[in-house]
C-alpha cells in the first residue's frame, strides 16, 4: 500500500460484513481525515501572493484571498494576530505570509491560517503608499488651504522623537543657538509596530494641553526621526497617524528621514523639513539677525527723521522770505504785551484776594450768637402764651360740661327700675313655684336673664357712680335725686368713683339755669402777633 492511501478502522458495530473489505466512509469522517492530513503535512508554510477580497468581520477576524497569475487560496487572520502583522492587509498589496494549511469541512475547501504578514519587497510597500496618497488626497488632506501657518516667534516648542540619539541633540543645539526658548520633548519609539501608536498619542497629548496650565502648551510641534530604509520609516506612512496629524490644532513640522526620504505625514503636516536640523531652523528665527534688523531699522528711522526736519526747515525759511519783515520783528510787539500782562497778573490777583477777604469779614461780623438767642426767646414767649390760653379754654369747657352732667344725673331716678326688677323677680318666683317638675332649660334661661338684670342693676346703682359722673348726698348722707330738694347755701357732698369732696349749693335760680341753654363758648381771638424788633441784619429771620 502506498503512503497516500489510508485505511479507516471504525467501531466494531460499524464494520461491514466480512465479505466487504472496502467499507464506506461518512462525509464528516473523510473531511476531518483530510483536515488532519493537511495540518500534519503543511503545518508551517510561507506563501507569496497578491491580496484580494479583504473582509474585516465584526468579530475582529480578517478574511482574504491570496492569488497569483494562475491560482488562489483563501486565508484567515484570527483577531489576536491582526495587531501583530507587519503590514495591514489591503487589496492589491503583494505580501509574504506565514501560517499553516487547514481545511474548512463545512465547504470542503482548504485555507491558510495566517500568523504573520510582511510586504513582498519595497515595491509592494511603495504601491500601498501610492494608494494611500490617492485616498487621502481625494479627501482634501493635502490641500494647502487647510495647513496652519508656522508662528514666527514661538515661546514653546514640542519635539516628538526618540530621547536618545543624534536627532534630539541636533534639534536642541540648533534651537539654543538661534532662538533660546522653552522646549518640551515627548519621548517615543520611532521604528517598529509600536511607533505609530506612540507618535499619535504624543500629538494628541500636546493638542489636549490647555494654555496657561502647569505645563505650557507648545506653539508648534516637530515630529523628527533620522534616516533609514523604507521599512524603517514605514510607521510614518500609517493612515491613522496621517489623520491624527491632519486633525491637530497645533502647527506640525514633519522632519522624518533625510531630504530624499518621503513619508505620508510629510504631505499632511503643515510644513515639511528636509532634516531634523532643518526643522529647528524653520521653527525658529535667528536672534542675532533680528537684533541686526532692528538696529538697521533704527538707523534708517533716524536718517529719515533728520531728512524730514531738514526739509521742513528749508521750506520754513523759504516761506519766511516772503514776509514783510523778519519773523522776530512781527512777534516783538505781541511779546512785549505779553510780558506787560504777565507782570501785572501777580499784583492783580493779590488785590482781588484782599478785596474778597474784606467783604467776607464785613459779612461775617453780622453773625453773632445774640441774634439767634433773641429769636429763640421771642418764639419761646409766644409758645408759652398760646399754651396758657389753650389751658384756660380747656378748663372753662370742662366746667361747663360738668355742670350739664350734674343736671342730667339729678333728673335720673332708679326707683322705677328697682320696682320693675322686684316685679319680675316676684313673677319668676311664682312661675317656678307652679312648675310641678323642674325644666332644666327654662331654669337656665331664667338664671341667665336674672344674671343680666343683676348686672344692669349693678351698673345703674347710684352708690357706684361711673367715671365722669358724681352722686350728690346731703349733710345726713341721703342721696339727692332732684334739684328741688336743694336750697341755696346747703352743704352737700359730691361722691366720685375714686373719692368724695364737699361743696355748697349756689344761690342762683336753678329753673332759669335749667331752662336757659348754656352759651356756646367762643374761642378768644388770638392776640395780635407781636412784630419782632427791627434788626439791622436784613431779613435773615
Amino acid at each position: 500500500m502506498s503512503d497516500d492511501s489510508y485505511v479507516f478502522e471504525g467501531p466494531a458495530e460499524a464494520v461491514a460484513p466480512a465479505r466487504d473489505n472496502n467499507p464506506p466512509l461518512s462525509i464528516s469522517e473523510l473531511s476531518f481525515a483530510l483536515k488532519r492530513t493537511l495540518e500534519d503535512r503543511f503545518g508551517h508554510v510561507r506563501l507569496r501572493g497578491e491580496i484580494s477580497k479583504v473582509n474585516r468581520h465584526a468579530s475582529g477576524h480578517v478574511y482574504l484571498t491570496l492569488k497569483d497569475d494562475k491560482s488562489a487560496i483563501d486565508g484567515v487572520v484570527w483577531k489576536g494576530a491582526v495587531r501583530g502583522l507587519g503590514v495591514q492587509p489591503e487589496s492589491g498589496l503583494e505580501v509574504i505570509v506565514t501560517g499553516k494549511i487547514t481545511s474548512y469541512p463545512a465547504r470542503s475547501s482548504y485555507q491558510i491560517v495566517i500568523e504573520s504578514m510582511e510586504a513582498a519587497g519595497a515595491g509592494a510597500l511603495l504601491a500601498q503608499l501610492e494608494r494611500l496618497k490617492v485616498k487621502l488626497s481625494g479627501e482634501g488632506l493635502f490641500e494647502g488651504a487647510r495647513k496652519k501657518p508656522i508662528p514666527a516667534f514661538p515661546t514653546t516648542i514640542g519635539v516628538i522623537t526618540s530621547p536618545t540619539g543624534a536627532v534630539i541633540r541636533d534639534i536642541l543645539h540648533r534651537i539654543a543657538e538661534r532662538w533660546p526658548c522653552h522646549v518640551i520633548v515627548w519621548p517615543v519609539v520611532v521604528q517598529g509596530d509600536a511607533a505609530c501608536g506612540q507618535v499619535s498619542k504624543a500629538i494628541k497629548g500636546f493638542d489636549a494641553m490647555t494654555p496657561g496650565g502647569p505645563i505650557p502648551r507648545p506653539d508648534l510641534l516637530i515630529v523628527a526621526r533620522g534616516g533609514g530604509s523604507v521599512e524603517d520609516l514605514w510607521c510614518f506612512n500609517d493612515e491613522g497617524l496621517a489623520r491624527t496629524v491632519a486633525a491637530a490644532t497645533i502647527p506640525i513640522i514633519s522632519a522624518v528621514g533625510h531630504e530624499t526620504d518621503t513619508t505620508l505625514i510629510d504631505f499632511v503636516s503643515d510644513r515639511r523639513a528636509p532634516t531634523p536640523t532643518g526643522a529647528a531652523e524653520i521653527a525658529t528665527p535667528v536672534l542675532s539677525d533680528l537684533r541686526f534688523a532692528v538696529s538697521d531699522m533704527e538707523r534708517r528711522l533716524d536718517r529719515a527723521g533728520a531728512r524730514l526736519l531738514d526739509d521742513r526747515r528749508t521750506r520754513l525759511r523759504a516761506v519766511a522770505r516772503g514776509l514783510p519783515a523778519r519773523p522776530e520783528e512781527l512777534v516783538a510787539v505781541a511779546q512785549q504785551r505779553l510780558d506787560y500782562a504777565a507782570s501785572r497778573l501777580a499784583s492783580g490777583l493779590t488785590r482781588n484776594t484782599d478785596l474778597h477777604h474784606r467783604r467776607l469779614v464785613t459779612v461775617g461780623g453780622r453773625f453773632a450768637p445774640a441774634l439767634l438767642e433773641r429769636a429763640i426767646e421771642q418764639r419761646t414767649a409766644r409758645l408759652e402764651g398760646q399754651s396758657a390760653r389753650l389751658g384756660a379754654a380747656l378748663g372753662a369747657n370742662a366746667a361747663v360740661h360738668e355742670r350739664r352732667l350734674l343736671k342730667v344725673a339729678g333728673r335720673l331716678s332708679l326707683d322705677p327700675i328697682h320696682r320693675r326688677l322686684d316685679q319680675r323677680v316676684s313673677r319668676l318666683d311664682s312661675v317656678s313655684a307652679r312648675l310641678s317638675r323642674p325644666v332644666p332649660q327654662s331654669l337656665e334661661r331664667a338664671e341667665a336673664r336674672l344674671a343680666a338684670l343683676s348686672r344692669a342693676l349693678t351698673s345703674l346703682d347710684p352708690k357706684r357712680p361711673k367715671p365722669g359722673f358724681a352722686r350728690i348726698d346731703d349733710a345726713e348722707g341721703r342721696m339727692v335725686a332732684s334739684a328741688a330738694e336743694l336750697t341755696a347755701g346747703q352743704a352737700i357732698t359730691l361722691v366720685f368713683p375714686d373719692g368724695a369732696h364737699g361743696a355748697h349749693v349756689d344761690g342762683g335760680d336753678s329753673d332759669a339755669r335749667q331752662a336757659a341753654p348754656l352759651p356756646a363758648s367762643k374761642p378768644k381771638p388770638a392776640p395780635p402777633r407781636a412784630r419782632p424788633p427791627s434788626i439791622d441784619q436784613g431779613d435773615l429771620f
